[in-house]
């Protein structure tokens, strides 16, 4: 029996030692696993070696094979959610970069973002995201789970210590992500999407 689940790739941003982003992760997907439509695949920036490395024709061995890996996973995604957090007002440089190395395989499909930092949650770094997956031609949702003070809001097991609003959040965040998955896909479908023009 086919599998009619839609594929949604959770992209942990951050690479940097001690990160928290981990445990946001990892919280968002378990939220993710109650549901029956979709199937989760968690892309850790961190096991992807591709460095500071600019996009280029001919990557060196080591970004060759990390992209191997890393762009079919991102390629079979319907949609995708990314998990960053904030540093000085902004995104992390690693997630840029792997987003700099792809293109097609953001097109026509729905981004949404959970996102954590400071006073700001994170939000910060979400709305200049919006602008960057806008050039690449994909649609990002309205509503966002942020956590705000993120060093307040787990406890030691990695659980919210507020278990009612973060999971309301999310559950709100993942029906709108999978309603542009649906659409999209059947779009896609009917009419595969042609940009006018791609940079790379």
């Amino acid at each position: 029996m086919s599998d009619h689940r839609l594929r949604l790739a959770v992209i942990l941003g951050s690479i940097r030692d001690g990160r928290t982003g981990p445990t946001v992760a990892n919280w968002f997907v378990g939220e993710a696993g109650h549901r029956d439509d979709i199937l989760v695949d968690l892309v850790d920036l961190a096991d992807v070696p591709i460095g500071s490395a600019a996009p280029t024709m001919t990557p060196p061995p080591q970004v060759l094979a990390a992209l191997h890996e890393l762009t079919p996973r991102l390629d079979a995604a319907d949609a995708f959610v990314v998990v960053t957090p904030e540093y000085n007002r902004s995104y992390p440089a690693g997630l840029k970069n792997v987003i700099d190395w792809h293109n097609t395989q953001f097109h026509a499909k729905p981004v949404a973002f959970v996102s954590y930092g400071g006073i700001s949650g994170g939000l910060r770094a979400v709305e200049h995201l919006r602008a960057v997956f806008t050039e690449l031609h994909a649609v990002t949702t309205r509503d966002t789970v942020s956590f705000h003070n993120v060093w307040e809001q787990f406890d030691g097991d990695g659980n919210p210590k507020d278990a009612h609003r973060p999971a309301a959040a999310a559950n709100i965040l993942l029906d709108q992500v999978t309603w542009w998955a649906r659409a999209l896909k059947d779009a896609r479908n009917t009419s595969p999407y042609q940009p006018l023009s791609t940079t790379r």
